[in-house]
């Protein structure tokens, strides 16, 4: 303490005591024994009434409960909703953000109809107010005319987060009555769908998993970026400091190309090299297998006890006793045998002891659950990488156990007021349009196993291969700026009719013809069923905080509106939806044979409590069987059939480590990634194709914390929380090892070029030493060329302008993490 504050403090002390006394002796000086009156205390003016509405965050698909405060008709404050079990009154950093996206000086006020028909990057729309009437009018004048022409085939739906009942939830009815393959094309070929068909390949679920966090021992994480982007992101952070803090703690194991959050973490982080995860997996296997470690209630165990797996030897077929698993001994015949940790070290530069550590650990930790996402995934090889991550879980029983992981049940909502199969007029059933492919070419011959290819729509249309779209209507999704090679889009949509429904200036609206601007979520009625969280069913409830405060609408509504307009037995179906309110109230109804336990019975109490949800999960394995809950144990003895129809839902009944899924499409597998038809169904190392040829770094690309759905390059903020994290004032920066960057001649702070097979963008370097030495990162955030004033033109470059449009031909996931690039100085 230097002298001259210590003096101050000592003469604030004397002052105290001298105030002290002085007013001591005034008091007896005028008799008085306690302090001096004062005058009454007075409240703050109150302003107005406060409301707290219940509503549903939408800054990514956690989708947490909130509670929303609104005074004199104004939105001041967002907590989490301590009724929902997602939220439980808490919330992450961006779940704040919503009075942004309310208050945003950029939204859209209303519809809007565009008088420029050039589209480019640099064109002005000339967007002009219209009425919604002309709106709609407008919109089903054009499909009723495709329609008459026997070209509604041509007409597409493209959505990015669906919600539930009341938005996405309306498109399958809406495609089968109008008549078009393409209703409705998602994102999740641009999102996570490798982790699904993985485990639609092993345990025949094509669905993310469930999780019971509270109960684990020992997680194994391998590119989920657990503490960034893995949902639902707030109660992930929630059950980590539940599971590190609990007896026994929970213990970490981080598999990533870089460093990060989760990484920094863990009890032991492990830099991989991208795309070799299933490598590292299937060493782990090797190691759990020669070490005796595997679970024998699920996986079964060998007729001769003192039989045991040796490294480089077949056994004998016959001689292990399967249980809940199939193929087994074929996996380590042709497979496993050889998948020493040795071997693996040479594919991903990570040190046999620590794959052996790792093994071990895993192996002798009950329970243990292994989880992924795009980061193994998103490459050629990425569903093979994924089923040789989810194995281990079958390895060690974790399937559908205390402390494992499982599937989400879904909500038990009531029937709509009106059937649409009812309402199907001859063209429903046997129009020309029964014929055509979807124009993204999901589910042909050329992505047979695929559910959505968003990426491949754009530049199908614009090679008229299937055929030329001619109008397409966007939800929740972005492609001329989320596509991989995104420039391919804004050719293609240049002679299309495009309906846009963001409420923002977003890339795609910028080329729209039509702009139907949807209510934020503080302003709109809407439904969400949970992602997959905890396995029990549940359902929140978006509930308008305030009256949409521009000319906006519900999405829900916008779709009913043009349905009523559409010519046929379909107009009269949607009139009888009539409404979003509607639609939920009849959804609603479903709750009165089963109560949440939050006591929801119907829509009324459903608005009130903004979730329903109903404990507990339905089964459970335990000891060797699976068991059905009866309603106050789990006490119902399930048959094979059983578990087949409802958990295990493999052609074999059990979890497959030789894919029954996988054989029905040998020869395109064969085709595409070269594996002998015989080999296919094996859960195998395969090596990746890395697009960029001969470059020399690997070009990643991750979400960070603070990705806002898009949004978050837009409000300043969220972009100040990025600032000592991410990047500076107007970028993100390119992290780059030392080393990489100064034998390039490159020092920190440098303006550095990346540069890819399709071009090239600028980014401002700065050094992390932590990071592999061949892989560069750039968080996905900036690079808008629209979005608002505060997104348009923000640095860097964006990283889609140099991802090639290659995809997983198994399950169609866009290899945004497998592309391989050149750096330089700019």
């Amino acid at each position: 303490m230097s002298m001259n504050l210590f003096q101050t403090l000592l003469n604030r002390r004397r002052f105290l005591q001298a105030s002290a006394a002085a007013g001591a002796a005034g008091a007896a000086a005028t008799g008085l024994t306690g302090l001096a009156p004062v005058s009454e205390a007075r409240a703050q003016t109150v302003r107005g009434e406060t409301k707290v509405t219940k509503n549903i965050c939408a800054q990514c698909p956690a989708r947490c409960g909130i509670d929303v405060y609104t005074t004199d008709g104004k939105v001041h404050g967002i907590y989490g909703d301590t009724g929902n079990p997602i939220a439980n009154g808490k919330l992450c950093p961006k779940g704040h953000l919503g009075s942004y996206f309310l208050y945003d000086p950029d939204r859209f006020k209303g519809p809007m109809r565009r008088t420029n028909p050039n589209k480019g990057r640099h064109e002005d729309p000339g967007f002009v107010p219209i009425s919604w009437d002309e709106a709609f009018d407008t919109i089903a004048a054009r499909l009723n005319d495709l329609r008459a022409k026997g070209e509604s085939h041509r007409f597409a739906h493209f959505y990015g987060r669906g919600w539930g009942a009341s938005d996405a939830g309306l498109y399958g009815d809406f495609g089968k009555l109008y008549g078009t393959p393409n209703s409705a094309i998602g994102h999740a070929s641009m999102c996570a769908e490798g982790s699904k068909k993985a485990k639609h390949a092993t345990d025949g679920n094509n669905s993310y998993n469930a999780h019971d966090l509270r109960k684990t021992n020992y997680m194994l994480i391998m590119g989920a970026s657990f503490l960034e982007a893995f949902r639902p992101y707030n109660n992930m952070m929630q059950m980590w400091g539940e599971m590190r803090s609990k007896s026994p703690r929970t213990q970490v194991t981080c598999v990533d190309v870089r460093m990060n959050p989760t990484m920094a973490a863990a009890d032991r982080a492990l830099y991989i090299k991208p795309a070799t995860d299933g490598a590292f997996a299937l060493a782990l296997a090797h190691v759990i297998l020669t070490e005796g470690l595997w679970d024998r209630d699920f996986v079964g165990d060998f007729f001769n006890l003192n039989q045991r797996f040796q490294a480089g030897q077949r056994i004998r077929p016959g001689s292990f006793n399967e249980k809940w698993v199939h193929g087994l001994t074929e996996w380590w015949n042709e497979e496993v045998k050889d998948r020493t940790p040795e071997w693996a070290e040479t594919i991903t530069g990570i040190p046999a002891r620590h794959i052996r550590q790792t093994a071990i650990e895993f192996g002798s930790t009950r329970p243990a659950i292994a989880i992924f996402e795009r980061g193994p995934t998103g490459h050629t090889n990425g569903t093979y990488n994924g089923m040789a991550i989810h194995a281990l879980n079958a390895l060690v029983g974790s399937m559908f156990t205390e402390g494992g992981l499982f599937y989400q049940m879904g909500t038990p909502y009531g029937a709509l007021p009106a059937n649409a199969d009812d309402f199907m007029d001859d063209y429903a059933k046997n129009g020309a349009w029964k014929s055509q492919p979807r124009i993204d070419m999901a589910r042909t011959e050329l992505w047979p196993m695929t559910a959505h290819m968003m990426q491949e729509a754009g530049p199908n249309h614009l090679k008229g291969d299937p055929y030329k779209m001619d109008t397409a209507m966007f939800f929740y999704t972005n492609p001329l700026w989320t596509a991989p090679d995104p420039k391919v889009w804004e050719e293609a949509l240049k002679d299309v009719f495009v309906i846009d429904t963001s409420p923002f200036p977003g890339e795609t609206a910028m080329y729209a013809d039509l702009v139907l601007p949807e209510s934020t979520y503080l302003e709109r009625l809407q439904d969400s069923p949970t992602y997959p969280f905890e396995g029990w069913p549940m359902s929140a409830l978006r509930v308008p905080a305030v009256d949409p405060i521009y000319d906006t609408k519900h999405f829900g509504d916008m779709l009913i509106e043009i349905g009523k307009r559409i010519n046929g037995p379909t107009g009269d179906y949607y009139r009888i939806i009539d409404n979003v309110e509607n639609v939920l109230r009849h959804r609603a109804s479903g709750f009165a044979a089963n109560p949440g336990d939050n006591g929801v019975t119907d829509f009324e109490s459903w608005k009130e409590k903004g979730v329903w949800y109903r404990k507990p999960y339905h089964w459970r394995f335990i000891r060797g069987d699976f068991y059905e809950w009866d309603g106050q144990r789990y006490g119902i003895l399930m048959t094979e059939d059983d578990v087949k129809a409802k958990l295990l839902k493999t052609p074999s009944g059990k979890f497959e480590f030789k894919s029954g899924y996988l054989e029905q499409y040998a020869e395109y597998i064969n085709k595409e990634l070269g594996i002998p038809t015989e080999r296919v169904g094996l859960v195998q190392w395969v090596e990746p194709k890395h697009s960029g040829g001969n470059r020399d770094l690997y070009f990643v690309t991750p979400k960070t914390p603070m990705h806002a759905e898009g949004r978050g390059a837009n409000i300043p903020h969220a972009a100040a929380i990025h600032q000592p994290v991410a990047g500076g004032r107007g970028t993100v920066y390119l992290e780059v090892n030392p080393n990489t960057a100064r034998q390039r001649g490159i020092r920190n702070g440098d303006r550095v070029r990346v540069t890819s097979d399709l071009g090239s963008i600028e980014a401002e370097c700065r050094f992390v030493a932590s990071h592999r030495p061949d892989t560069i990162v750039l968080p996905f955030e900036f690079g808008h060329w629209a979005q608002g004033r505060w997104a348009k033109d923000r640095g860097p470059g964006h990283s889609g302008e140099i991802t090639a449009n290659v995809s997983d031909p198994v399950s169609g996931l866009a290899s945004y993490y497998t592309g391989k690039v050149t750096l330089e100085k700019a």
